[in-house]
């Protein structure tokens, strides 16, 4: 037989106790943001600046929210003073990004 946990009470629990509950659930859940050595800044770095020159299309991967999230497209703009990358719609954090692919 397997126990519920808490999930048993929630039947009797007031509905902000609920809310607790699942939030803290769901914070269990959270990925954490992964150390980005020397190396792969590196290598991440000469990708965008080839992609930028030549209008390759890129796929970057980034960490944002507690979870991974991947764009692909063409890299209009970076902007190291304000830190970030500009691609089609979305603007992401330079320290946020984990990896990066050229099509």
């Amino acid at each position: 037989m397997q126990d519920r946990g808490t999930k048993k009470w929630t039947s009797i629990m007031l509905p902000e106790h609920q809310r607790m509950l699942e939030d803290m659930w769901a914070q269990q859940e959270w990925k954490e943001k992964p150390f980005i050595d020397e190396h792969l800044m590196e290598e991440i770095n000469l990708k965008l600046q080839l992609a930028l020159k030549d209008d390759l299309t890129i796929e970057i991967e980034y960490f944002q929210n507690h979870d991974y999230h991947k764009v692909k497209g063409k890299l209009l703009g970076v902007n190291p003073l304000l830190n970030y990358v500009r691609m089609d719609d979305v603007e992401i954090p330079l320290d946020s990004i984990t990896g990066s692919w050229i099509d």
